[in-house]
């Protein structure tokens, strides 16, 4: 394992992506980028790389920027897909890899079907971590309630309680898994006082700031995600690659009837499903870790 960093390219100019890199290249398994949801960062993967590193695996594990030790934006208005698409292509051709595969959380999910999606991708294999085609706005309005929020903790155990309350969907922690979660998602801003390693910028709320200059080009799509669901539909239908799709049973982002149509409609896809879960699985349950690497080995 070392950590690393890489350029990105923006209005700004450059701004530095963190990165872990698990394992090394060899010629058995493609590298795969995990990329994590929209206030979490790299360390939610380190489980999981460990494990598929030790399996002969090959990870990047990148902190999008704004997130983690990854640089911050000056605007808010600089967060958004078009470049974190075009960070994590610059993150490929760091790599040198010519074909990759994709594991993606919420956000990271994605970014990683845009870039599934496009003419000649490099994704081979996509794995979406309880997100799909379809975002409800219902689901979305919930996790605006602590997104954008940036709260300060006087202690490490007050800071673990706040999370063990905004991410309880993550299921069946271990008093150990919230300590290391925790422990990775914080920094200490002032003697005894720490703050979230997150950009408030990079929150559902600043990207609403965009919806007034939207409205003028496309009316109806401006409203997504606040009146309407997000539709990513069209997105979906040019994914060529084989789709596992992991599924917190008590999800409100991923519905079973958003499922349905995501099978329906691409026929590459398969479900597994997490029980004791919402939006969106941890992911540190090595059972689940075992599945996702039986399913990308058999799709090899």
């Amino acid at each position: 394992m070392r950590t690393d960093y890489f350029l990105g390219l923006s209005e700004e100019g450059f701004h530095r992506i963190a990165y872990t890199e698990w394992g090394k290249p060899n010629n058995t398994h493609r590298p795969i980028i995990c990329a994590h949801g929209l206030t979490r960062n790299r360390h939610d993967f380190d489980s999981l790389a460990k494990h598929f590193s030790y399996l002969g695996c090959h990870l990047y594990c990148p902190d999008i920027v704004g997130r983690g030790d990854s640089d911050w934006m000056k605007s808010p208005m600089h967060y958004t897909y078009e470049q974190y698409i075009a960070d994590m292509n610059a993150l490929i051709a760091h790599s040198g890899a010519k074909t990759i595969d994709w594991i993606g959380s919420s956000m990271g999910g994605l970014i990683g079907m845009f870039l599934a999606a496009m003419p000649n991708s490099p994704i081979r294999r996509l794995v979406l971590n309880d997100i799909g085609p379809q975002v409800p706005a219902k689901g979305i309005s919930r996790l605006s309630r602590y997104a954008g929020r940036d709260p300060e903790f006087n202690s490490l155990k007050e800071a673990i309680q706040y999370y063990k309350m905004i991410y309880s969907d993550f299921g069946d922690l271990s008093d150990e898994d919230w300590h290391y979660l925790t422990e990775k998602s914080i920094k200490e801003i002032r003697p005894g006082t720490f703050s979230s390693k997150v950009d408030p910028g990079v929150t559902l709320a600043a990207a609403k700031s965009k919806i007034a200059w939207q409205a003028f080009l496309h009316p109806i799509k401006a409203m997504e995600g606040t009146l309407f669901d997000v539709n990513l539909w069209q997105t979906w239908r040019n994914i060529k690659c084989p789709v596992l799709v992991l599924h917190g049973e008590q999800s409100d982002i991923l519905l079973p009837e958003i499922i349905d149509k995501m099978q329906a409609t691409h026929d590459k896809t398969e479900v597994l499903h997490v029980p004791n879960a919402g939006h969106a699985p941890a992911l540190l349950d090595q059972t689940h870790q075992e599945m996702i690497y039986r399913w990308l080995a058999q799709h090899d």
